[in-house]
């Protein structure tokens, strides 16, 4: 079921709003960003994503293939939401941090299905051979 959810960096300079269905599915990866991050997320279309406060706030850090914007507070650190586009996720669209949620129930969380990303072997399409330590 899709609710709206606020969130924010850890400062509050950065706030974002989505909509998101948890139940259809989170992510995590494995890959060298991700991993260092412990990064569990979400994406949205763009039409289901509003930055509320912080444009300003945010710098950005691309890698790789610079496909993803990953956007973080220049205060705290914190990294809320990025964006990007990729044609194999459908196109443009925002990933949210979902630790970075201020008015999710932790049982949303439990209840929401994990799909993992082996993108450490640029292999995203299926799941890695260990997840345990993501």
């Amino acid at each position: 079921m899709e609710k709206t959810y606020h969130g924010s960096c850890h400062c509050g300079a950065v706030k974002i709003e989505a909509r998101i269905d948890l139940t259809q599915g989170t992510s995590k990866c494995n890959c060298s960003m991700c991993t260092k991050a412990r990064n569990w997320s979400v994406s949205v279309k763009p039409d289901a994503f509003r930055l509320l406060s912080g444009k300003d706030d945010l710098s950005d850090y691309q890698f790789s293939s610079h496909s993803i914007h990953h956007l973080f507070c220049r205060h705290c650190g914190m990294r809320p939401f990025g964006h990007g586009s990729l044609e194999q996720l459908g196109g443009e669209f925002y990933t949210i941090a979902l630790a970075c949620l201020d008015d999710v129930d932790p049982q949303e969380l439990i209840d929401a299905p994990i799909n993992y990303c082996d993108g450490l072997h640029n292999n995203w399409w299926n799941s890695p051979a260990e997840v345990r330590h993501l």
